[in-house]
């Protein structure tokens, strides 16, 4: 589910983002001298498709729908629910895609399993002190053998004593949810009772693979407790994004620049300000460039969500780095592709969810998104399908 991000985040971050962001086609070029720089990447709405509100699948109550992915294998697609068990054990869902290049067609799903821990069972769900919480947010299918890798965010309790549930990286049969083993995280990551690592709810929402399935990329959504204040509308932060090899190898560790709040929360409201990095996705012809999702929400204004393209090529290596508030970092350069306030949506929601779907006779590659209802009445979970370029 979506983070609560409030208030301020370090100057050097802001200073960095707008320095940086335009030169964003210089730092994605490819490394063979001589070639001419990348095109800015474009994109287009094709089209759009909500499912119904808590459909019942299976016995399951459709819906937090934080995650997707293209099964190479299958070319079904998969959807990992944020349900903490609370309506049915934390699961995922795979579904069959109706898209071309005249919009979003169907949504039909074929399938549901749990996902399973070790011993076999299914995720309870959380109380106060047995530390089995989990908090599904984002999968991706493996391009080698195609299983099932699914981050969820752990817990860092809002008080002393309930267990502190660490962040993992998990990986899971597709055909039954089994549990299948685990992949080390980098020391960072650790959630700990001295005010250091992920704050509550913005550990990892964002994976990807290259094309290869040799390097796995992950995304912390917010700014860890060490690196600085959270964003507010002066300022933004940097969230830490890592590369890491498939026995778990860190092979890097970046600087991302997130966004400052778009406006002011309504001061009336009991909720602050919600902003970070959701899903991160690799071009399928250039393991260090991405395409990243940022989701904000603001009280009184809704929902902001823009997609960037960006690289690490260029990017400070900050793995040994223990704190980058007001450290003078290079942070991955980044360039706006599409505000969705310009797609011409029927709504513009809780946006998650992003994988590459299939390519288009035009030379385009679809790119398809979905969004987090939370099980709100007020919420849709939405199929959006873009023509990028």
């Amino acid at each position: 589910m979506s983070s609560s991000l409030t208030r301020r985040a370090c100057a050097v971050a802001l200073l960095l983002t707008s320095t940086l962001a335009p030169a964003v086609a210089a730092a994605a070029q490819p490394g063979v001298s001589g070639q001419e720089p990348r095109r800015p990447v474009q994109a287009r709405l094709l089209g759009e498709k909500t499912v119904p509100h808590k459909l019942d699948f299976q016995g399951t109550t459709v819906g937090g729908l934080s995650g997707i992915d293209r099964n190479p294998c299958t070319g079904e697609y998969v959807f990992i629910s944020d349900d903490r068990s609370y309506l049915q054990p934390a699961r995922f869902y795979t579904a069959a895609l109706d898209v071309d290049a005249t919009g979003v067609h169907a949504v039909d799903f074929t399938g549901t399993h749990p996902f399973r821990q070790p011993d076999g069972t299914t995720y309870p769900a959380p109380t106060l002190n047995d530390g089995k919480a989990v908090d599904p947010e984002e999968i991706r299918v493996d391009p080698r053998s195609c299983q099932y890798w699914w981050g969820q965010e752990g817990d860092r309790p809002k008080t002393v004593g309930p267990p502190v549930v660490q962040p993992s990286i998990q990986y899971a049969s597709p055909s039954t949810g089994a549990y299948l083993g685990q992949l080390k995280l980098p020391a960072n990551y650790e959630i700990t009772m001295e005010e250091r690592g992920p704050r509550r709810n913005q550990a990892i929402e964002a994976l990807t693979f290259d094309a290869e399935g040799r390097v796995l990329t992950s995304a912390v959504e917010g700014p860890l407790l060490q690196d600085g204040p959270e964003p507010d509308v002066d300022n933004g932060a940097l969230v830490r994004v890592t590369q890491q090899g498939r026995d778990g190898r860190v092979l890097g560790q970046f600087a991302y620049p997130l966004e400052k709040i778009f406006t002011a929360n309504d001061p009336t409201s009991p909720w602050g300000p919600d902003t970070g990095v959701p899903s991160i996705l690799a071009f399928p012809d250039d393991a260090k460039r991405y395409l990243v999702l940022e989701r904000t929400w603001v009280a009184g204004a809704g929902y902001k969500i823009r997609l960037f393209e960006a690289t690490t090529r260029g990017a400070t290596d900050v793995r040994a780095v223990d704190s980058l508030d007001g450290r003078p970092v290079q942070p991955m350069r980044k360039r706006l592709v599409v505000d969705f306030d310009s797609l011409g949506l029927s709504a513009v929601d809780n946006t998650e969810g992003m994988t590459w779907g299939p390519d288009l006779p035009s030379g385009e590659r679809t790119l398809i998104l979905v969004s987090d209802d939370n099980f709100a009445e007020d919420a849709i979970t939405q199929v959006v399908a873009l023509g990028i370029r």
